[in-house]
């Protein structure tokens, strides 16, 4: 077996596609080994690519925009698909059947303080015809720290992905309200990156085809199954919560079929940082993604 080095930027069950190459055994038919880890705090998992300690991240499109916006060419590039869609809920305090976006203004909202979370919240906001300034934020910090924030008694919804709305259902301190992908559509939203290098190896080439058969085995395998071979990665969630999440996840169509990154997903996401002021020009399609290697 030939050890592959995987590094998420957030952990989640709304990156099963990577999270299931492992659980689902499909790494391993392909004589891979995995070891997996999170990067840390306020590091970026493009680092890990750089440094030579990761083979492959889950990332972003828009971490490539950084070094595009400063003249430079991005240190990796984005080879697939992770999410099509934004994958974070809101949840308020009680169950709202009537829920509005309106609602939101005026209200105290936990959520994350920047990044592509509050760009792409902040254009949803903008999609749901509402005065994002009008929110007062609350950002205690990473998705740990937002969740302890909420349960605390901070705010009246938060932002999250899954599953930590679903446990906070199911430990009756919330319900979910809204999807925030619904209001935004598919787009470009989570991606894997590796370097121009790596991706021409006959590693990359296995990945890949693991990596396929993950994404079919997300769409035609029932959510209890996934969640039973998941379960050992979130050793503090339920398994009928992370099959509940799977399921949400499934319905919203973010874990769509095909590897590779469309270009109407990319230009959607250019369009989301373009109305947040983060990008100096529509960056051409090839300076940020590349094709799957065969």
């Amino acid at each position: 077996m030939e050890k592959i080095s995987i590094q998420f930027t957030l952990f989640s069950a709304f990156y099963s596609p990577l999270i299931s190459t492992m659980s689902g055994g499909f790494l391993k038919a392909e004589g891979l080994a995995p070891d997996w880890s999170v990067s840390p705090p306020g590091v970026s998992a493009i680092e890990a690519l750089q440094n030579g300690t990761a083979h492959v991240v889950q990332s972003a499109l828009s971490q490539a925009f950084t070094p595009l916006n400063e003249g430079r060419r991005p240190p990796a590039v984005h080879f697939a698909q992770v999410n099509e869609m934004d994958g974070f809920f809101l949840t308020g305090r009680d169950a709202d059947p009537d829920f509005s976006w309106k609602k939101l203004e005026g209200a105290e909202v936990v959520m994350f303080k920047g990044g592509q979370p509050r760009a792409m919240f902040r254009y949803a906001c903008h999609k749901a015809g509402i005065d994002f300034d009008r929110i007062t934020p609350i950002t205690p910090g990473g998705a740990a720290e937002i969740d302890k924030a909420f349960r605390d008694g901070q705010g009246a919804y938060v932002q999250q992905q899954g599953p930590f709305p679903q446990q906070l259902e199911a430990d009756g301190i919330g319900r979910i309200v809204a999807q925030v992908g619904k209001q935004i559509g598919p787009c470009g939203f989570s991606s894997l990156a590796a370097t121009r290098a790596w991706l021409q190896t006959d590693m990359a080439k296995a990945f890949v085809r693991a990596y396929g058969k993950t994404r079919a085995y997300l769409n035609e395998t029932p959510a209890a199954e996934i969640a039973k071979a998941e379960k050992p990665f979130f050793p503090k969630i339920g398994e009928a919560v992370l099959a509940d999440c799977i399921a949400t996840y499934q319905r919203l169509c973010c874990w769509t079929p095909h590897v590779e990154i469309t270009r109407p997903a990319y230009e959607a996401t250019l369009d989301v940082f373009a109305y947040n002021g983060l990008i100096k020009e529509r960056f051409p399609y090839d300076a940020v993604c590349a094709a799957p290697p065969a």
